[in-house]
């Protein structure tokens, strides 16, 4: 009886082994190749950061929440954190390749979003000669117990701003600014 149960018990040892291994062996799901359809944000942001870690220049940073500010300069030892929200605002995801109307006009494309439940509701990219000068994204964050817009302003080289209003049902209201001014 106890050789059958430890039988048994090695036997879905095996094929715990073999289940791990063939999981951990998957190959990694590679990008399909298709062109994206709206600006590259994720991989905007993620080459800047790669670029501003490398360039490693001390940040005026300032802090407002509530009114109440408070400033320092500091190094920013990962930008991909500090520039989190900016990435994130991606909107190339397959599902909403026709969610967003595309306005181009005097160096300017304007992504509006189509549908109110999208998070992402405006990308305004300012660029020259092929290079981004400046981009602004607007979201918004609505639900019964929550609402929160912000305004992320990024210029390379020189300055982010993110600009929060959170509103919460039985807590108020909360504006928070983060400021990041790039030394040069």
């Amino acid at each position: 009886m106890y050789w059958c149960k430890l039988k048994q018990f090695t036997i879905i040892a095996i094929c715990a082994v073999i289940m791990a291994c063939g999981l951990g062996c998957k190959p990694e799901i590679k990008e399909t190749g298709a062109a994206l359809k709206y600006f590259d944000i994720k991989g905007y942001f993620n080459a800047d950061t790669v670029r501003l870690n490398k360039l490693n220049k001390p940040v005026i940073k300032t802090v407002t929440h509530n009114g109440v500010t408070e400033t320092q300069k500091v190094k920013i030892d990962n930008w991909g954190r500090e520039l989190d929200l900016f990435a994130a605002a991606d909107i190339n995801r397959p599902a909403w390749k026709n969610s967003y109307t595309v306005a181009t006009g005097d160096s300017l494309i304007l992504y509006k979003a189509k549908e109110d439940d999208l998070k992402v509701r405006e990308i305004i990219i300012k660029s020259e000669s092929g290079k981004v000068k400046w981009i602004v994204i607007y979201t918004r964050t609505k639900n019964i117990l929550y609402q929160t817009t912000e305004k992320l302003s990024y210029y390379p080289d020189s300055l982010y701003l993110i600009e929060k209003d959170q509103r919460v049902r039985l807590m108020g209201r909360n504006r928070y600014m983060i400021k990041g001014v790039i030394e040069r």
